[in-house]
């Protein structure tokens, strides 16, 4: 049985960074899935597109300094499609929609998991194909 994520991370990192990381990430992860849901929303698209980007970029770059190897790649992975569905500037289909709530329900088992000091659970294969963000 290996090490939990937790430990793995105390082990290689100080108390405060990992403190400082996981508060934030608590707050992100409870945010992500509405602002992904007002995606579909004309009003609230915009701002909820940025304030989803800069989220996948915030974990993205902390998870990056951490080592936190699938976590840097899913959000790495999703920033790039935030980054087409932004240059589009319209709002979202469901199965877009659908796959972003998929992403946010892995990076709430990450949580989990760092709660409970397991294993960092496996990325969902599925999560790493893209939706066709196209269609209407």
């Amino acid at each position: 049985m290996g090490m939990g994520i937790r430990s793995d991370l105390e082990a290689n990192f100080d108390f405060e960074i990992i403190d400082e990381f996981l508060d934030h990430y608590a707050i992100m992860v409870e945010i992500m899935e509405p602002l992904m849901v007002d995606l579909s929303n004309a009003e609230r698209y915009h701002r909820s597109i940025e304030e989803l980007f800069r989220i996948f970029h915030n974990i993205k770059s902390a998870s990056g300094y951490l080592q936190i190897e699938p976590m840097t790649r899913l959000s790495t992975f999703v920033e790039d499609a935030l980054e087409q569905l932004r240059s589009k500037d319209k709002i979202v289909n469901e199965e877009t929609v659908t796959w972003l709530i998929s992403v946010s329900d892995m990076f709430m088992q990450w949580q989990e998991d760092f709660k409970m000091d397991n294993e960092l659970s496996k990325i969902h294969f599925s999560l790493l194909i893209l939706p066709d963000m196209e269609r209407a």
